[in-house]
């Protein structure tokens, strides 16, 4: 049986989401080698004891296992199966798991790209966040084949609370797509209640204690609630990546023959904040847009 000594782990993609999990990797005993293209988070992974690589390819060249954690579906192709990826550069048996959030039809394409190499590819997207992500107790949803989800399994334990084998390949970002769908969808609903209920001259805050018991609470809630009763954007989950993830689910359900109104109109709704320049915010700023045609702050005197 591999060790954490013996087992390589290459990390591509130090963002927000990818430092912390590479971090707690590092922390757990792994070997782990680093790439991204921003030099300075190399650096700060070096000082941590990670190893650098100057590029994919370098990467592929001396790891067990691939870990990808990037921004959307192109740049999960340019690190895989493009002409600078990570994939022609690895040994046949060796493991690549895309942790980012990206089209189920485009993790499947990946996968196909994977075998004619000899290479085993999960796709397991996370749900929870920049604060989860740092503690350790991320959702993974997890496609690809079932032995190669066990073999890794605990990889996955370091980086999440739980993990689910969702079945074959792309089942993990279509499970992603479902979360990203309800998540949106209660943001959404929790502004307009929020909004209804300072308009009525009540605390939100008060509200949100008080319904939080009973069959409206959620982690949604409590989560994004007290932001934005604060006003508080600064974020966890960007506004703009929520989008992308809408995006898919649509062009997902479009090539299905399903239909997803609601879906729909909060990413009208999402588009229209990113026109505002809120991309860079929190996705509970979905809550502003409630706001702006109601003509009252959550968090306002």
């Amino acid at each position: 049986m591999t060790t954490k000594k013996e087992l390589k782990i290459g990390f591509i993609g130090l963002g927000i989401m990818g430092k912390p999990m590479a971090k707690n990797l590092l922390n757990a005993g792994y070997q782990v080698c680093v790439y991204d293209h921003k030099h300075t988070v190399i650096d700060e992974m070096v000082n941590m004891g990670a190893m650098k690589s100057n590029n994919a390819q370098e990467l592929g060249k001396v790891v067990d296992v691939v870990i990808i954690m990037v921004q959307d579906s192109a740049n999960s192709e340019e690190a895989i199966i493009s002409d600078n990826g990570v994939l022609g550069t690895l040994k046949k048996g060796t493991t690549i798991i895309d942790m980012s959030s990206i089209s189920p039809l485009v993790s499947q394409k990946i996968y196909k790209e994977c075998e004619n190499y000899g290479i085993d590819f999960l796709d397991a997207p996370v749900s929870g966040g920049e604060p989860m992500a740092i503690s350790g107790d991320l959702a993974i949803m997890v496609g690809g084949k079932e032995e190669i989800f066990n073999k890794f399994s605990s990889i996955f334990d370091i980086l999440g609370k739980s993990k689910v084998y969702c079945g074959d390949s792309g089942a993990g970002n279509t499970t992603k797509l479902a979360n990203q769908i309800i998540v949106a969808a209660n943001i959404e609903a929790l502004g307009e209640a929020l909004v209804l209920s300072k308009k009525s001259g009540l605390d939100p805050k008060v509200v949100i204690n008080a319904i939080s018991g009973g069959l409206a609470g959620s982690t949604v809630m409590n989560a994004k609630g007290p932001m934005m009763a604060e006003g508080n954007f600064t974020p966890g989950f960007r506004i703009n990546l929520h989008q992308k993830d809408l995006n898919n689910a649509l062009i997902t359900a479009k090539e299905l023959g399903v239909s997803l109104p609601v879906t729909a109109l909060v990413q009208q709704m999402i588009s229209s904040l990113i026109s505002e320049g809120k991309g860079e915010w929190d996705h509970s700023g979905i809550a502003t847009f409630v706001e702006n045609i109601s003509g009252i702050k959550i968090s306002g005197k």
